[in-house]
């Protein structure tokens, strides 16, 4: 539709719109809630805001870890300079970001904040620079669409509450005419159809004023919140196409047209969404990938001090905290300080030295209990401390909210509405009153349409929550929340050398078989998500845990025997599962299970030979490399140097040990037997965020064509950091290898520099195939080693033509080792005299 069939709002009558919506957004996001209830202790955002780190996030790919896997690789010391993005500059390219960005660690706190913050990020319209302007080469495309990426609490909402409140308080981005926050858990309730200008007037009536916003004068900006949270159907591929903002369609419509640019192409788009939710935009509908991190080191001991006023508490809390690996690297994540501050802070005072949390599950378990605590003594004036004691209500209310944690968890929802709460048996009234009296557990926020809607205050406390009601239905029901299904290879093998032994003792045993079957479950999880559950549920069979719990948990009357037994068969099967579990990466959550067991006999014997520098002199067995692998990927240093045959194991011990290569610098996998398999491994780490890999020698390994194709899916990652690649002696071809490594080359800010092809059967047509990757302006190589590949006069021919590509990066060219003769000396020659030529080493 023209513009001109569109009335168009006079300069004051837009102004009048926009002072009114400014207020409106104003009054919504100028506080932020600290302490208990809806009635607890208000703070201006202004006053305990400070900037978020955010660097760029490379792509929007699907990650198919748990986000505690993530924080786990994070958590490293870095080894490489980032170039951190101010929120207010997140749609300038990056050449414009400011370089006099103050890297002071940043913090949010309150007396007892949900989500604190403490990153560090960025405005854009305050600098000299124009929004998505043009570098002054002009060749820097506009930045019209940014995702923006981090894991729950990391403080993505907080960062999108502080840029609307600065542009309705009138200090940043005066050129946008309009913004317009549109959070998913809103847009999710809205099932009839509207045109563009009818939702946003739903939500914002002052815009009746204005028939349309679509002159290409009017600056707007949408803010689409909690893309994890969407449970609209973005079919970006089937969506009808709408390009008329006047046009009624389904919300799901408008929203795949307005990000591909088809509904006011001249808007900026920013959605913040979580790692695993991320694919779901096609990367060429996002300009630009962001992420906010999270707390490192010294921003980890800042937090505890300036939260805990008695300075001696707060670092004995610090030091409490690093002598536990585990929770130490949960730290990153701004929340579980604050969870584990607030335990802490009263656990130190109070308790004996060995009732001090050291686990997850411990942890949460004094989490959830204090708060009820907490509730308690402010509400109902009680004088009850004991955690244990809980009343009847608070058991109830608590189970009914497991069960809600349980049952949304499986569907992989964060937010619920009231239909969701019905479906748990959970009254309405009932679960509005508990939030506002524990805000700290679950909480009930009202939406642009004062929808309510309700979540847990982190997705680590659903989780815990999830196992809790997983093991009371066990206890209680004598339920098992996993329905049968087909085992896991482990599984198989623990039933054909067990069970049939065992059988009628361990299908009494229900505490095991709901280890069992949730093992299973978390095993078959694509993208893990019940990693985290599943330490929680473990850890909860321990009889101290559960004794802990005593005032929620139904009691069984079993024995401290029984009890040992069950814990024992779990202890077994989770063995069995890593000797059994291809995925390597799976592996590691299983480590982390009997972690919180307490069975760390494997991991402390390998850290004990691993210090005494007696592993090369032994014989590893594939299990013994999955707690090797697992004990490299827990430290908080980063490899110069990880060589895997340094290791005497089998092929399968070398391919549980594959996962380390993405914390170290240089990984040498040469001659280790590897095959096309070990690639799909190899390309996880390769796309790894932040990874410090940046040479990788694979010679002498069987990896076949099929290898380099699943390899170059890694090397095109815009995650990837490798510099330099060998697949010397890899038994490659010309047919399918050379083709795909040209592909590679020729993708935008790669970063190899330096590739060995070296005795391989590549022969002229391989070079051939080659070279078209070679002389694409967007290829970065500078060393090229071709020696004994069964090469030609021909293939100076073609190398010849990429010598003299102009301002080829190529310095350093290898081809001993093949019948070339003096013709194809000649024709080099003729390549090496060009004034294009930058040759300065020919072998």
């Amino acid at each position: 539709m023209s513009p001109n069939s569109h009335c168009f709002p006079t300069g004051q009558t837009l102004l009048t719109v926009q002072q009114d919506i400014k207020a409106k957004l104003k009054h919504k996001y100028q506080h932020i809630s600290e302490g208990i209830g809806h009635h607890g202790n208000q703070s201006l955002l202004k006053d305990i805001y400070t900037e978020l780190y955010i660097t760029e996030g490379g792509s929007g790919g699907l990650n198919n870890e748990h986000e505690v896997r993530q924080i786990e690789m994070a958590s490293k010391k870095q080894t490489t300079q980032e170039t951190p993005i101010k929120c207010n500059d997140i749609f300038k390219p990056k050449e414009q970001h400011c370089h006099m960005w103050d890297l002071k660690p940043g913090i949010l706190l309150g007396k007892s904040m949900s989500e604190p913050l403490g990153q560090e990020i960025s405005s854009w319209g305050d600098s000299e620079c124009e929004v998505g302007e043009s570098d002054t080469n002009g060749q820097e495309k506009p930045i019209r669409t940014v995702l923006t990426k981090g894991i729950a609490g990391i403080g993505k909402t907080v960062s999108v509450q502080k840029v609307i409140l600065d542009w309705a308080e009138g200090k940043a981005n005066q050129d946008v005419h309009f913004m317009f926050p549109l959070p998913f858990r809103d847009l999710n309730l809205k099932k009839d159809q509207y045109s563009l200008m009818q939702l946003l007037s739903h939500y914002f009536p002052e815009l009746k004023e204005i028939d349309s916003i679509e002159d290409g004068e009017t600056k707007t900006v949408f803010i689409f919140d909690g893309l994890d949270e969407c449970r609209l159907r973005l079919d970006f591929k089937n969506n009808e196409k709408c390009c008329d903002v006047t046009k009624p369609t389904s919300v799901d419509v408008l929203l795949t047209n307005l990000i591909e640019g088809n509904l006011l192409p001249s808007a900026l788009v920013w959605i913040t969404s979580r790692p695993v939710a991320a694919n779901q935009i096609p990367p060429e509908c996002v300009d630009q990938v962001t992420e906010v991190r999270g707390f490192n080191d010294p921003q980890k001991e800042e937090f505890f001090r300036k939260k805990i006023p008695d300075q001696n508490l707060a670092n004995k809390i610090i030091k409490h905290m690093k002598t536990s690996r585990s929770l130490h690297i949960m730290c990153h994540m701004p929340v579980f300080c604050w969870i584990s501050a607030t335990v802490l802070e009263i656990m130190l005072k109070e308790a004996e030295k060995d009732e001090v949390p050291k686990t997850l599950t411990q942890m949460y378990s004094h989490f959830v209990l204090i708060q009820i605590i907490v509730k308690n003594k402010k509400y109902n004036k009680a004088t009850e401390t004991n955690p244990k004691e809980l009343s009847q209500s608070d058991k109830e209310m608590i189970l009914k909210l497991a069960k809600l944690a349980f049952q949304q968890l499986q569907k992989g929802n964060l937010i619920f509405y009231e239909e969701d709460l019905r479906e748990c048996g959970l009254d309405v009234t009932e679960a509005s009153v508990y939030s506002a009296l524990c805000t700290e557990i679950f909480k009930e926020e009202s939406g642009l349409d004062q929808e309510k809607v309700y979540s847990f205050v982190h997705l680590s406390i659903q989780e815990f929550l999830a196992a809790v009601h997983a093991l009371e239905s066990c206890l209680d029901k004598k339920e098992n929340v996993f329905p049968p299904k087909a085992v896991t290879k482990g599984e198989d093998n623990y039933e054909k050398t067990r069970f049939k032994v065992k059988s009628d003792k361990l299908r009494s045993d229900k505490m095991f078989n709901l280890h069992r079957r949730a093992v299973v479950q978390a095993l078959k999880s694509e993208n893990g998500h019940l990693d985290l559950f599943l330490r929680f549920l473990l850890g909860l069979s321990l009889e101290s845990n559960q004794n802990l719990l005593r005032g929620l948990l139904t009691q069984t009357g079993s024995t401290t025997q029984t009890n040992e037994k069950t814990v024992e068969r779990t202890v077994e099967y989770l063995s069995f599962n890593i000797k059994y579990e291809s995925s390597p990466e799976r592996i590691i959550n299983l480590f982390h299970c009997l972690n919180e067991l307490g069975a760390n006999s494997l991991v402390e014997d390998m850290q004990t030979s691993l210090r005494s520098g007696t592993l090369s002199e032994t014989r590893l067995e594939p299990d013994q490399c999955s707690a090797l692998a697992y004990l490299l990927l827990m430290s908080e240093e980063v490899l110069e140097e990880f060589d895997l045959k340094t290791y005497n194991t089998s092929e399968e011990g070398y391919q549980r040990l594959l996962p380390v290569v993405k914390t170290c610098k240089r990984a040498l996998l040469d001659r280790c037997k590897l095959t096309h398999k070990s690639c799909e491994t190899l390309t996880s780490a390769l796309q790894t965020p932040n990874s410090p890999l940046r040479e990788l020698d694979l010679s002498y390994n069987d990896l076949g064509d099929r290898g380099v194709e699943l390899l170059c899916v890694g090397l095109t990652s815009p995650l990837c950091n490798i510099q330099t690649l060998v697949l010397a002696g890899c038994k490659i071809t010309y047919e399918s290898s050379c083709e795909t490594l040209a592909s590679a080359l020729q993708t935008p800010n790669c970063p190899l520099r330096e590739l060995d092809l070296s005795d391989n059967d590549l022969g002229d047509r391989g070079v051939e195939l080659l070279c078209v990757g070679l002389t694409s302006p967007l290829c970065n190589i500078q060393t090229l080693v071709l020696d004994r590949c069964d090469l030609t006069y021909r293939s100076c021919e073609t190398l010849t033509s990429a010598l003299r590509t102009p301002n080829s990066p190529l310095r350093e060219l290898d081809l001993s080792y093949n019948d070339l003769e003096d013709r194809g000396v000649e024709l080099l020659c003729v390549g090496l005299t060009s004034p294009l030529c930058n040759i300065q080493t020919l072998v």
